[in-house]
């Protein structure tokens, strides 16, 4: 199973993966054969990508590190609660009792598992873009926290606050968060209220605590200090709130957006990397990178060694060195039998390159095998 773009889909791929909506609707099923139709209404429906099952990995499933019915269950609960206060300020206490049991699950099944790693990229539609975001937010900052020895109460307060990091922005016009292209220097002040907009929605809810509120309020705030509202250096800015910016923006990087595509998971993952005591606190990052597959299973890649491989999982820690199991040797001839090699076991061996589409590689080999036949 491999992640594929929108426009590298093609009649008669299987999908690897069911698509679902914010409100549960499943788009498409796994096993589906696509055809025109199937991807014209997925493009229609913003899906930037599809996990397809094409046999390259027939024995590897990969897992989310949640359950579905927890993400989506997640999910629904975000959308109904940015919803309803869209164009209200009022409190929300029995929304906020069912988002914390909801976060409760989601520690109880992170925990159950502390070797987990983020292998799957959430497939979302433009329309659940800021839903599902939110959850995926709140995932990865608990992912982080687990990994930083947070106890359960720590936990709590980073998950809520990582949740409802963006409820701000339901007071942000559609138009503006929206909009396909650069924003205007007046557009991006208006965006830039948007952590001041979420204190003032939430300041009179009770189940929230303050520590949930600052993560709210200082998420877009920079170790530099160049970030927004306050401009706030170093440690003045609280833990938690350094933690959501981090994982905020590692998954506005990996996914695809109005004005750009997404960066692939290597590239955000470098990023981060270098942003150490910079735009976040440097002791913060390895715990979260320890979390994250720059190259999660089913990517294809070529190694320096000339071969060209897919990547069937990587161990937590070694996020830069996964497994990967050969398609193609040296002189580029299809491998007849499975051969897997760990790059952590091989440092010398690296992946130079990420294929956009190993079929296309495939097709263009066997055009070039029969030219020199």
């Amino acid at each position: 199973m491999r992640r594929v773009a929108i426009d590298n889909l093609r009649p008669g791929m299987k999908v690897g993966r069911a698509i679902q909506n914010s409100s549960g609707y499943t788009l498409l099923n796994a096993g589906v054969i696509l055809n025109e139709k199937y991807i014209a209404r997925l493009r229609l429906l913003g899906i930037p990508s599809l996990y397809i099952d094409d046999g390259f990995l027939p024995d590897i499933h990969v897992e989310d590190v949640i359950s579905d019915q927890i993400r989506l269950k997640a999910v629904r609960q975000v959308k109904e609660i940015l919803q309803k206060h869209s164009n209200s300020m009022g409190e929300s206490n029995w929304e906020t009792e069912k988002l914390y049991n909801t976060i409760s699950e989601m520690i109880d099944q992170l925990l159950s598992d502390p070797q987990l790693i983020v292998e799957l990229t959430d497939i979302r539609s433009m329309d659940d873009y800021v839903f599902a975001h939110s959850v995926n937010v709140c995932v990865l900052a608990l992912m982080t926290g687990i990994s930083m020895g947070y106890e359960r109460p720590k936990l709590h307060h980073l998950g809520m606050g990582a949740l409802l990091h963006d409820i701000g922005k339901i007071l942000v016009p559609k138009q503006i968060l929206n909009k396909p292209g650069a924003l205007t220097e007046e557009e991006y002040s208006i965006v830039k209220k948007h952590p001041e907009f979420g204190l003032q929605i939430l300041k009179n809810n009770t189940q929230v605590s303050s520590l949930s509120k600052l993560v709210v309020y200082q998420h877009h705030e920079r170790y530099s200090g160049e970030g927004y509202p306050q401009g706030l250096k170093d440690i003045e800015i609280h833990e938690f709130a350094q933690i959501t910016g981090m994982v905020d923006m590692y998954d506005a990087l990996t996914s695809d957006r109005v004005y750009r595509k997404a960066f692939l998971p290597h590239e955000a993952y470098e990023m981060i990397s270098g942003a150490g005591d910079y735009l976040f606190s440097y002791h913060l990052i390895e715990p979260f990178l320890s979390n994250i597959a720059a190259y999660p299973a089913g990517t294809p890649v070529e190694l320096s060694s000339g071969e060209i491989a897919v990547v069937v999982g990587t161990k937590k820690g070694y996020s830069l060195y996964p497994r990967v199991r050969l398609l193609y040797d040296k002189k580029r001839r299809p491998v007849t039998s499975v051969e897997e090699i760990d790059l952590m076991d091989h440092r010398s061996l690296v992946i130079i390159r990420v294929l956009d589409d190993i079929d296309e590689f495939t097709s263009n080999q066997d055009k070039s095998n029969n030219i020199n036949g």
